[in-house]
């Protein structure tokens, strides 16, 4: 049950377009995927001339796209650096590279990806990640091959090819568990496929940002910091990023796959140490930058839950990590034995929050002990259950229409009824002036002084989890580097 919780949560935290945009063609890139959205209406003035074959993609595909990655985020200076870096491209592109549009995305996750008409995405959550100009080059370069080597329409076609296929031995044939393996056989080609778009454009991006003064190597090192990236939320779940298993039908090949590839294209280039990577430019495109949930989301600050937009609030128990999506936050203990969930759901009319909570919302558990009470003075229930291998503390506080449920699990028989008692005593409804405190964390640039460690670094960062390893990853720092005095590091703060 807490694997399903914890799949749940990655489903809606990383809001993927799969989800939000139904019939969009996928190719993995950065983040968990990236997209090439296929034609789908016309839009006025083509952005990315030689993809004239691809019907534009429509404004309203790019509002649904803005909607399910959080809106465009508006930071200026980010913006200008990655025009810059375009145009650029663009030059030493020699005519390959037409003109490209730029969006920012209102998302921490991080991830990239580009429409066939030109248009490119990029996340808040990748530009936070990036430590020098040539990285983000890099993700950009990437982007464009996907464009200009015509991805959208080969995936296209290969995809129509394989349900064609699988069509006719399943229909034609009559012969289902046949018609069942050709299907596995032509997913299989698929992912194969896409593998391959992605090496290729690798190959084409460390080429291109070569070719334009920045260094080829920083594909190697964005790529590295990816990794280190997903072993940092995997961890943050109590999972191993080692524990993870290839998945064969997995859109993009490994992370260490990729850096390999893009290193030996570098090293054809040159010795490191080459081309331009000019990190204070970039360094200062991202200061200010929002870091993290959107307020409006809910955020988490330690073992705290604020929501701006709901003005709620609560504290998960000592030892508890917090991790919040636009629709739930899941908690996990430091040992993994018990699990919290908050959601909410809307009375149906004529409801009463007490036939709702008898009636049951966990599955497979039944709901017994139900006591009325008040929780931070709204009308509340408060139950418990027993599942198979769980058992179950529950409440429901009920603010209008809306039922704020907590589900507070624990494995065998313990009882977290002391642990669920301290999170409904910490709910409360804040204020408008509350509210209105609630602010993201934000991108903000210290300079090293004699001394500095690692950890005094960190210490700046004190409402984040694992501060040390988070000041390593935002900074491609290994665990025991030494920090050079008057140098510029990342860090996180209000």
């Amino acid at each position: 049950m807490l694997e399903s919780w914890r799949a749940s949560l990655s489903r809606h935290s990383k809001r993927l377009a799969a989800i939000a945009l139904p019939g969009l063609l996928l190719v993995g890139c950065l983040g968990d995927q990236s997209v090439l959205l296929p034609a789908g209406g016309t839009a006025e003035g083509e952005i990315a001339p030689r993809i004239s074959t691809i019907q534009r993609a429509s404004d309203q595909e790019h509002q649904r796209l803005l909607a399910a990655f959080g809106g465009e985020y508006r930071a200026p200076r980010a913006r200008a650096a990655l025009d810059e870096v375009v145009q650029r491209l663009a030059k030493a592109g020699e005519g390959q590279i037409g003109h490209y549009d730029i969006t920012i995305l209102n998302s921490p996750v991080v991830n990239a990806f580009a429409l066939p008409n030109g248009r490119l995405y990029v996340t808040r959550g990748l530009l936070a990640l990036a430590n020098d100009t040539s990285e983000i080059a890099s993700v950009l370069a990437h982007e464009i091959a996907h464009v200009t080597a015509r991805h959208a329409v080969e995936r296209a076609e290969k995809e129509a090819e394989s349900a064609l296929v699988s069509r006719v031995v399943s229909q034609v044939l009559k012969d289902p568990t046949r018609g069942a393996a050709v299907n596995a056989g032509s997913k299989l080609s698929l992912a194969k496929f896409s593998r391959q778009q992605e090496l290729t454009a690798d190959q084409i991006s460390v080429r291109n940002i070569s070719r334009a003064g920045y260094d080829p190597y920083g594909a190697s090192r964005f790529l590295a910091t990816l990794g280190r990236n997903t072993a940092f939320r995997s961890s943050g779940q109590n999972q191993s990023a080692d524990d993870k298993r290839l998945d064969i039908l997995s859109s993009h090949p490994q992370t260490p796959e990729r850096i390999a590839a893009v290193t030996a294209a570098a090293r054809q280039i040159g010795a490191p140490g080459i081309g331009e990577r000019d990190a204070n430019r970039w360094l200062n495109a991202v200061e200010g930058l929002a870091y993290g949930d959107d307020p409006r989301d809910g955020v988490v600050r330690g073992r705290r839950y604020l929501n701006s937009a709901l003005r709620i609030g609560f504290s998960a128990p000592e030892g508890f990590g917090l991790e919040s999506a636009q629709d739930m936050v899941i908690g996990v203990s430091a040992n993994g034995a018990q699990a919290l969930r908050f959601d909410s759901v809307t009375l149906k009319s004529g409801q009463t929050l007490e036939s709702y909570v008898a009636a049951g919302w966990i599955e497979g558990v039944e709901t017994t002990g139900i006591e009325k009470t008040e929780i931070a003075g709204q009308p509340a229930v408060r139950a418990h259950g027993r599942g198979t291998d769980w058992t179950f503390r529950l409440a429901a506080v009920q603010i209008g229409d809306r039922v704020y449920r907590f589900i507070l699990a624990a494995r065998g028989g313990t009882d977290p009824e002391r642990q669920m008692r301290s999170i409904v005593d910490s709910f409360r409804i804040m204020t408008p002036a509350e509210s209105q405190a609630v602010r993201p964390m934000q991108i903000r640039l210290v300079a090293a002084e004699a001394g500095d460690t690692i950890a005094s670094m960190a210490e700046r960062m004190p409402e984040q989890d694992r501060p040390g390893e988070l000041f390593q990853l935002l900074n491609g720092l290994d665990r025991n580097a030494a920090l050079t005095p008057g140098q510029r590091y990342k860090v996180v703060a209000e």
